[in-house]
């Protein structure tokens, strides 16, 4: 019996970002997180305040992927 190979390849579909999360200062009792994501393979860099619109353009990137 021959070892079933996949066909679909799963890292053909992946991306690959990095993320930079640090805290802004605002005052003296006041600071805000910071966010930059980076799409490694094409550089578009992204700057957020906030996890859920960070998330949102996360997987609008994964969910908009043309098919290969």
């Amino acid at each position: 019996m021959e070892p079933t190979v996949p066909t679909d390849d799963p890292w053909r579909h992946s991306h690959l970002f990095t993320l930079r999360v640090w805290y802004e200062t605002l005052d003296a009792e006041q600071r805000e997180v910071r966010l930059q994501v980076r799409h490694v393979l094409s550089g578009e860099t992204r700057y957020f305040r906030d996890w859920d619109t960070c998330a949102a353009y996360l997987l609008g990137k994964i969910d908009g992927a043309p098919e290969a």
